[in-house]
């Protein structure tokens, strides 16, 4: 079995990478039967010499691989054919923009393991940058309320060498008496919350949150069965919510009228209740002034992210009354942050820890039979052209149906 890590050929461009040197060794030590090979790249955030040093062979030609290790989606022109390929194809939930993607794939016989379907047998997802996403996505919120309201000027997290730079910079920095809501208990809102604790701020109960005033910053975590309820009126339940939301309503209005600055780290599934409209923002007692929407769904469950923002132009401003994109100086505005590719920030950190958890749960199934069913789930398309059985749900998505 060889193993190529490829090239990143997305723009704009990525810095991140399935292995770092040091831990591409720790999986030549566990499998040395492994034939590993390295893509040259002068975007990765580990230079080519990096690889060279930790004893792999650095080449231009990936074509004699098994199996090519990505982040971001392949360019169709550079996907080579009859191979095994793990990468984001962002198509699984029919994302129209990639349709071309997974049509060519198919075409070229490729077995495509996407990084999303890398699951548990309950669905869990076992790896991903999503503690990444909400480090940055928390900072990156902070860094929005300084610049707005003159109180401190974080450096951009791009401009940093790692996450210890990032930690030390919030060090220096000096909140204001804000009330602070985080929903979600994923990976995301993990990697948020060790934001919040790393600036000591103080966790509060929801009853607390939603009853009291502070002297000091505090923020309160919301979970699906607190921003969300039954239509009913009977008691909810999270899992009978994750198989059919269509019986629940946002409750999220009750927080809205406690919270200064909302961090977005919650999953949203299809169907399940907004959790705020533009009406709601209308509403008199709207309190939010910041919005770091680390989940980033365009004109979707948090009524105020219009479109994605980038690395390099973060920040937009919300205007309640016209619905609009206004400054987000603006006395009216609400501060928007909605970068949708915020691991990319932290190409470092985020690719060690990526490293980490792909050598623990997937490398192991190439050798081990796939004990634990994790490539069978994974795989999304056949050596023949065809769609696993598990993904044939994207067969009118591929045919241009849907």
């Amino acid at each position: 079995m060889k193993f190529g890590i490829i090239k990143e050929r997305k723009n704009p461009p990525d810095r991140r990478v399935v292995f770092s040197p040091e831990k591409l060794q720790e999986f030549k030590e566990q499998f040395p039967q492994a034939e590993i090979v390295v893509e040259s790249s002068d975007i990765r955030v580990f230079s080519d010499e990096a690889y060279t040093k930790a004893g792999f062979e650095v080449t231009n030609d990936v074509s004699d691989c098994d199996v090519l290790l990505g982040v971001k989606e392949v360019p169709i022109d550079n996907l080579i054919p009859n191979k095994k390929y793990f990468f984001f194809s962002h198509t699984i939930k029919k994302q129209p923009y990639n349709r071309k993607l997974l049509k060519a794939m198919l075409e070229k016989n490729i077995e495509m393991f996407d990084h999303e379907t890398i699951v548990k047998e309950n669905g869990a997802r076992l790896i991903g940058f999503g503690r990444y996403a909400g480090l940055v996505g928390a900072y990156n919120g902070f860094r929005a309320l300084g610049i707005r309201e003159g109180l401190f000027n974080l450096p951009k997290v791009e401009t940093l060498p790692d996450l210890d730079a990032v930690k030390a910079e919030l060090d220096k920095i000096t909140l204001p008496n804000i009330k602070i809501l985080l929903t979600g208990t994923g990976k995301v809102a993990k990697g948020a919350q060790e934001i919040l604790e790393h600036l000591q701020i103080k966790q509060v109960s929801d009853a607390l949150y939603l009853t009291s005033e502070f002297t000091e910053p505090v923020y309160c975590i919301a979970d699906v069965m607190e921003y969300a309820k039954r239509k009913d009126g009977k008691v909810g339940d999270k899992f009978e919510f994750y198989k059919d939301p269509t019986g629940y309503e946002s409750n999220f209005m009750a927080y809205a009228k406690q919270t200064d600055f909302f961090i977005a780290g919650h999953f949203y599934g299809d169907g399940a209740p907004y959790l705020f409209t533009r009406e709601d923002v209308k509403h008199p007692e709207f309190r939010i002034k910041y919005v770091a929407d680390i989940s980033c769904d365009i004109d979707g469950p948090v009524a105020t992210t219009l479109r994605a923002s980038t690395i390099a132009d973060p920040i937009y401003g919300y205007n309640p009354e016209t619905e609009s994109e206004i400054d987000f100086k603006d006395e009216k505005a609400i501060t928007v942050m909605a970068v949708d590719n915020l691991p990319c920030e932290l190409p470092k950190d985020a690719s060690e820890g990526f490293g980490e958890m792909f050598l623990e749960h997937v490398i192991p199934a190439f050798y081990n039979d796939d004990k634990d069913g994790i490539l069978a789930r994974a795989k999304m398309t056949t050596n023949t052209g065809k769609l696993t059985e598990r993904y044939a749900y994207l067969q009118d998505y591929v045919d241009g149906k849907e």
